[in-house]
């Protein structure tokens, strides 16, 4: 039952990631021709017709789709048309940036819900849950590009406090780490929060308070040792989804990671680097869903059996 359960889910990562691959193929070609950016302005028809011979572009949409497909197994994603290198070549090297950033922002998210979902749980109906639930609403209402803008114009602008672009140390790192990990620390904390809630209402944590155990050890030993399994589970979706979200971020900040490369590929209609940094992407995100699933289904044997 339990192989079974996993080649489903394998076999769903698989059908996404074709599909992915499909869309990423025909939604860069939309944004133009390719071989009018390379060639001169005066370039005559002829040379345009040439370079697209020459980048296969000539060819039906179905057979491009099928041989990006077959080299694509392989790693190959052909020739960068701007940077000049293998498409996959130049995201790798770009790709530690990104995860660098994505980790920051992780940590910055869990360091903020983490608490603020246990305090919230413990003082239920205080101040301190108004708080954090207010303070949820306000972080899923904000979207990561306008708190970036907004940390610029304050710890940059006003304060010069922070750098407001670029990379270097780790002070280039705090205020993107911020706009990109601001939006799941709502998410976050309420799996804390209706985790701890559950568990402090459980049988032996009011056991414990019977016999005089010390509050604070009740609450950070025992139930968030228990309350922490479902959050645990999920990060590696939050962490997937920061590595899309991330693109936005790394240009509004400069940062060179995958996501400026390949907004700066789309804009110069590079589709080797478009698709490659783009299904990478995807495939990371299919991936970290997948180990959740199965995570899930080792968990809890109803999920994979009810499948």
């Amino acid at each position: 039952m339990m192989w079974g359960f996993i080649g489903r889910r394998i076999a769903h990562s698989i059908i996404s990631i074709i599909g992915a691959s499909i869309l990423i193929f025909v939604v860069s070609r939309l944004s133009g021709d390719p071989a009018a950016l390379l060639l001169p302005a005066d370039a005559p028809q002829s040379a345009l017709i040439a370079m697209r011979k020459t980048l296969g572009l000539d060819l039906p949409m179905w057979r491009q789709y099928l041989m990006f497909a077959g080299r694509a197994i392989t790693g190959d994603f052909g020739q960068s048309y701007s940077w000049q290198m293998p498409a996959l070549m130049l995201v790798l090297e770009r790709v530690p940036a990104t995860l660098q950033l994505a980790l920051s922002a992780l940590l910055f998210s869990v360091l903020i819900s983490v608490p603020l979902g246990i305090l919230s749980a413990v003082h239920r109906g205080g101040w301190i849950d108004t708080f954090g639930k207010s303070f949820a609403m306000l972080g899923q209402a904000m979207p990561g590009f306008w708190v970036g803008l907004l940390l610029i114009l304050l710890f940059s602008v006003r304060l010069n406090w922070l750098p407001a672009f670029g990379s270097g140390g780790a002070s280039h790192l705090i205020l993107p780490a911020i706009a990109l990990g601001w939006y799941p620390v709502a998410a976050q904390m309420r799996v804390v929060r209706s985790a701890m809630l559950d568990v402090l209402e459980s049988d032996y944590i009011r056991m414990g308070r019977s016999i005089g155990a010390p509050e604070r050890t009740l609450i950070w030993k025992y139930a968030f040792r228990n309350a922490a399994i479902p959050l645990v589970t999920v990060l590696g979706v939050y962490f997937a989804s920061m590595l899309g979200g991330a693109f936005v971020i790394e240009v509004i900040f400069a940062w060179p990671g995958l996501g400026r490369t390949v907004v700066d590929a789309v804009f110069a209609r590079d589709f080797p680097v478009v698709q490659a940094g783009v299904l990478f992407t995807s495939i990371l995100f299919v991936v970290a869903n997948l180990l959740v699933d199965l995570s899930y289904g080792l968990i809890d044997p109803r999920i994979r059996h009810h499948d």
